[in-house]
């Protein structure tokens, strides 16, 4: 799971190191947030497929998911991007994906978004089971994004899931958290798996422009910035035969490490 690509330096950075690091890793089945990827607000269709043909297998959303008008005409039509399962049942988009890993394992995807600190929105713990409900009942390995803002929401999703999917993977906050643990049923949980964008930043946005409006109470528009790019995620190896997640691992790769993993990529 990669976490909140934020703009050009993010979407940079994945084209960069994932198909490296899917050989190194050997990794099975890639996931990233991309609500971000479009000058750090949104995506449009032409880069959903743009961080499709990077490698990514699956894209979740988040509370920035409409913000580029342009989407909707993806959302309904391609099956490798979800929005929050818990907006209106109208809302466009699909709740959930269901994919085909590389091990040939199906596995099953959905995101949710939070209520501390956010916007209204319907319950996720309700929109978690009614999508765990509707899913194939031989699909054991089960990947939540939930994209909230307190550490306490996520991990009250992750105990409450705990044993029903394999892992719950936090987004939004774009802070890389060393909280990474397996629960007592088998449920991977990391309250946010960090930021993939410029880190010389605040957040993935230009250091001067926040910190004028919050001197100022100033107005400013918060550009995306630009250095220090990194991805940030978290590497879940999972028992396919259950479902369990069996170990978990943070990483964070920088751009000469990324620089490194395309090289692997072109041997």
């Amino acid at each position: 799971m990669i976490g909140d690509i934020v703009g050009k330096p993010g979407r940079d950075i994945v084209t960069r190191a994932v198909r490296g690091l899917r050989i190194e890793e050997n990794l099975d089945l890639i996931v990233a947030n991309g609500e971000n990827a479009a000058a750090g607000s949104g995506i449009t269709p032409a880069i959903y497929h743009d961080l499709i043909a990077a490698g990514i297998d699956c894209i979740t959303l988040g509370d920035h998911a409409y913000r580029r008008r342009e989407i909707f005409s993806i959302l309904d039509t391609e099956r490798k991007i979800v929005r929050p399962a818990n907006y209106p049942h109208d809302a466009p988009g699909h709740t959930f994906a269901v994919l085909r890993a590389r091990n040939q394992v199906s596995v099953a995807v959905f995101a949710l978004l939070g209520r501390v600190f956010m916007s209204p929105i319907d319950c996720p713990l309700q929109a978690a089971d009614r999508v765990l409900s509707s899913l194939p009942s031989d699909i054991r390995v089960i990947l939540v994004d939930y994209h909230a803002e307190a550490t306490s929401d996520k991990q009250l999703m992750g105990r409450y899931l705990d044993g029903r999917v394999t892992a719950v993977l936090g987004t939004h906050t774009h802070v890389q958290t060393a909280d990474e643990q397996i629960l007592p049923g088998g449920t991977a949980l990391q309250c946010d798996v960090g930021m993939t964008g410029p880190f010389f930043s605040i957040l993935g946005r230009r250091i001067d422009r926040v910190m004028e409006t919050a001197k100022t109470f100033r107005p400013t528009r918060f550009e995306v910035a630009g250095e220090d790019p990194r991805l940030c995620g978290t590497i879940v190896d999972v028992d396919p035969q259950t479902g369990k997640a069996t170990s978990i691992r943070r990483i964070c790769i920088d751009q000469l490490q990324a620089d490194r993993l395309a090289e692997i990529s072109q041997k």
